[in-house]
């Protein structure tokens, strides 16, 4: 088994400054799987923005990691969802459907209840490398 950690510009360089343990995403084995993405900006900040805005913002990490892979969301095959209210699930699923328009990956919804830091979702994903 090869495993390669996968260097995701902006997104490496934030988890080193916090000093948290975790790659952003690993390639093995002919997949690529990206951890859980919270909704973090360029600059590396978490905005308060509605739950809309943060699926996004997620979204858009979780495709930046892929990518950084040599993967694409177009190769994704799970995702799961993870949301401090379970309310949310239609304002989520109109952002995500717009990211998967065609042949959705297999996905999961889990209702958290919460996290340390201000924000209400975080997106983790499996795709094919």
């Amino acid at each position: 088994m090869n495993k390669e950690v996968i260097h995701v510009p902006g997104l490496s360089e934030g988890l080193a400054k916090r000093k948290v343990p975790l790659s952003p995403a690993i390639k093995a084995n002919g997949f690529v799987f990206v951890s859980g993405m919270p909704p973090i900006d360029t600059a590396g900040d978490i905005p308060l923005v509605d739950v809309a805005r943060q699926t996004e913002l997620c979204l858009e990490n979780v495709k930046r990691a892929l990518e950084a892979a040599g993967s694409s969301l177009d190769k994704a095959v799970m995702v799961k969802v993870f949301c401090a209210n379970a309310a949310y699930y239609g304002a989520i699923n109109e952002v995500y459907a717009r990211y998967f328009p065609k042949d959705p990956p297999a996905r999961t919804f889990v209702p958290v209840s919460g996290w340390f830091l201000p924000f209400d979702i975080e997106i983790e994903c499996i795709a094919l490398a």
